[in-house]
C-alpha cells in the first residue's frame, strides 16, 4: 500500500502504513433543528465546526441541544480519546476529544473517528497526523471538485496513515500537542490585543483619554 504521498519507500523498523478505516470507526453528526437548539449553558453542549481551532474544541459561543432531543442522540455522544474531523466546507480541520468534552453532541458537517484502540497515545498520534500536509493535502485533493468541499466517510475511510510504535506515537503526539497550545495561547494574545487597540483607539480619539495619562 502506499502512503497518501504516493511513497512506497521503506519505514523505519516497526512502522506501518494502514488505512484510516483499519484504525477507526466514522459517524457522521446528526441533524439538529434550530428549535431544538438552545443558547448559552442550558442543554447539551453542541459542538459546531467553528469550534474546531488549532486542534481544539474551543467554543466561541456556548450552544447546546435541548434534554429531550439530546435523549434520543445517545450514540453520537463524544468520549475522550475522540478525533472530530470537519467533512463539509472547510474539510480537514481536526480536534481531539478530551474528558472536558465526554458526552457532548456534534454537528452534522463533523464526523466522528472512534478508534478501535482507546489508547491515548494513538488519538493524540493521530489527530497530529490528520492535521499534518500529507493528510491535508490528501483530503483536499478528494474534495475539492464539489461546489461545496465534501469528504464521504467512504473516501475518507481510505486516507493512508503511517502509523509508528507506541513510544513514538506518544512523543510525535506529545510535541504537536504542546505546539498547539503555543499557537492556541499566542492566538489569544492576538485577539485580545485586538480589541485593547480598538477600545483605546476609540478613547483617545474622542479625548476621553489622553496619550500618557
Amino acid at each position: 500500500m502506499t502512503d497518501a504521498s504516493g511513497d512506497t519507500g521503506t519505514l523505519p523498523a516497526g512502522w506501518q502504513r494502514l488505512r484510516l478505516k483499519d484504525l477507526c470507526s466514522f459517524q457522521v453528526g446528526p441533524a439538529v433543528k434550530g428549535e431544538e437548539r438552545t443558547d448559552g449553558d442550558e442543554g447539551v453542549p453542541l459542538v459546531l465546526p467553528r469550534d474546531v481551532v488549532h486542534q481544539r474544541i474551543t467554543p466561541a459561543e456556548p450552544v447546546g441541544v435541548l434534554p429531550d432531543k439530546a435523549r434520543t442522540l445517545r450514540k453520537y455522544r463524544l468520549a475522550e480519546g475522540d478525533v472530530l474531523l470537519i467533512r463539509t466546507g472547510t474539510v480537514g480541520r481536526c480536534a481531539l476529544v478530551t474528558g472536558e468534552q465526554h458526552g457532548w453532541l456534534y454537528h452534522a458537517n463533523l464526523v466522528r473517528l472512534r478508534l478501535y484502540d482507546s489508547a491515548p497515545s494513538l488519538a493524540a498520534y493521530l489527530a497530529g497526523y490528520l492535521s499534518a500536509g500529507v493528510a491535508q493535502n490528501w483530503m483536499h485533493k478528494r474534495s475539492a471538485s464539489a461546489v461545496i468541499p465534501s469528504l464521504s466517510t467512504r473516501e475518507l475511510g481510505e486516507l493512508p496513515v503511517v502509523v509508528p510504535p507506541t513510544a513514538e506515537q506518544r512523543a510525535i503526539g506529545d510535541t504537536l500537542a504542546a505546539l498547539d497550545e503555543k499557537v492556541r495561547v499566542h492566538t489569544e494574545i492576538a485577539r485580545a490585543t485586538g480589541e485593547y487597540r480598538g477600545l483605546l483607539a476609540d478613547l483617545l480619539m474622542t479625548g476621553a483619554l489622553l496619550p500618557g495619562a
